[in-house]
């Protein structure tokens, strides 16, 4: 088997995939665009036909060969009972989860004490904030780390190794408990931080949220998160998420205060000495800590252009700078759309490496572009 790449696939078939959302959909499309054989389980019959029928995979057999590899995608409480079952029901499988959180399903295992020699608790670190199966994309997994957690027994470790590395992804290898720590630093907390913000837009005015611009935008993207599946996993990773949103509330306090001396000042010179630099301390910290995130290649995070350009709302206008792009040998890094409501242009901001901005602005403004300075 090859993927549609040309490159060869190890993983080899039937692999059962139970649980059809996002992730399970997605780990089946991309096995079966592999050539995989994928037979898919879900507890709902509407989700399981769905992904089926978007070729995710196919529904099980009477005369189905015993199954190599078992992929459990359901939501982390009830993530132990699904593996439990399925240690159970396929003797010679290797069993992974891809729930985004690790001790509490390995605690539960221990607890109801499985043989976890077959068991694999894995993570890729991939996903959206839409959910269920059209919500899948065969390429959800390229280029994105695959969290492998110890201990495992070899062979079961080198299938799970084996599954990441065929769907593009970058197997790294951590314990449980390091991996619950840095998802609630990168992970949980951000969705918190994320819904809280977008919870006090429900009382903002529409003059107000007529003025919403990118930044609002970004920062509350992933508050469209299912609230179901999000409870589930927070609860599951309660302490190491309490920690980090501890540490979030001192930094949040200090600010607080600072702003409370500075608002009863009645002018400059009468701003409380340090308040404002307290202020300038909080954003500058949030500056190295953007700093640190690394490249999207995984690499050292690296600085780009952004050229602005104004595209007007009609169809087919993207796609048309998409096309001039390419014809100017250009690779974008990354783009971003901005459209402010009642407006006639959005306006595209893309990456792209310093040494090809300069030639991308006049072959985009030879092309009939408008750029913003």
């Amino acid at each position: 088997m090859t993927d549609p790449s040309g490159a060869p696939v190890a993983t080899r078939g039937p692999v059962r995939v139970v649980g059809t959302g996002l992730l399970g959909t997605s780990i089946g499309l991309s096995l079966a665009t592999r050539g995989v054989d994928v037979v898919l389980h879900d507890a709902s019959r509407t989700a399981l036909a769905l992904a089926r029928d978007l070729g995710a995979g196919r529904t099980p057999a009477p005369d189905d060969a015993p199954v190599r590899l078992v992929v459990v995608a359901v939501p982390p409480d009830i993530t132990a009972d699904v593996v439990l079952a399925e240690l159970a029901a396929h003797p010679g499988a290797v069993v992974t989860d891809v729930a985004s959180v690790k001790v509490y399903v390995l605690d539960e295992l221990h607890a109801a004490g499985a043989d976890l020699t077959r068991y694999v608790g894995s993570h890729p670190m991939a996903g959206r904030e839409l959910a269920g199966p059209v919500a899948a994309l065969p390429d959800l997994f390229v280029g994105r780390p695959w969290v492998i957690a110890e201990p495992a027994e070899h062979d079961a470790l080198l299938a799970v190794r084996t599954l990441a590395t065929d769907l593009g992804a970058v197997p790294v290898t951590m314990t449980a408990a390091e991996h619950d720590a840095a998802m609630a630093l990168v992970s949980h907390v951000p969705q918190v931080a994320a819904s809280l913000v977008a919870g006090r837009l429900t009382s903002a005015s529409e003059a107000a949220l007529a003025l919403a611009g990118q930044g609002v935008r970004d920062v509350t993207r992933i508050a469209a998160s299912n609230p179901r599946l999000w409870t589930s996993i927070l609860a599951a990773n309660a302490g190491p998420v309490r920690d980090v949103l501890v540490g979030l509330r001192a930094d949040l306090d200090a600010v607080i205060d600072a702003l409370a001396l500075a608002d009863r000042a009645t002018g400059p010179e009468t701003v409380a000495p340090g308040s404002l630099a307290a202020v300038h301390a909080a954003i500058a910290h949030g500056n190295s800590g953007v700093a640190r995130i690394p490249g999207k290649h995984g690499g050292a995070r690296r600085e780009y252009r952004v050229l602005t350009v104004l595209v007007p709302d009609a169809p087919g206008e993207l796609a048309r700078l998409l096309t001039d792009v390419g014809h100017a040998g250009v690779n974008l890094e990354d783009l971003r759309m901005e459209h402010s409501p009642r407006h006639p242009m959005g306006m595209a901001a893309m990456s792209v490496v310093p040494d090809r901005a300069e030639h991308l602005e006049r072959e985009l403004a030879a092309r009939g572009w408008r750029l913003a300075s």
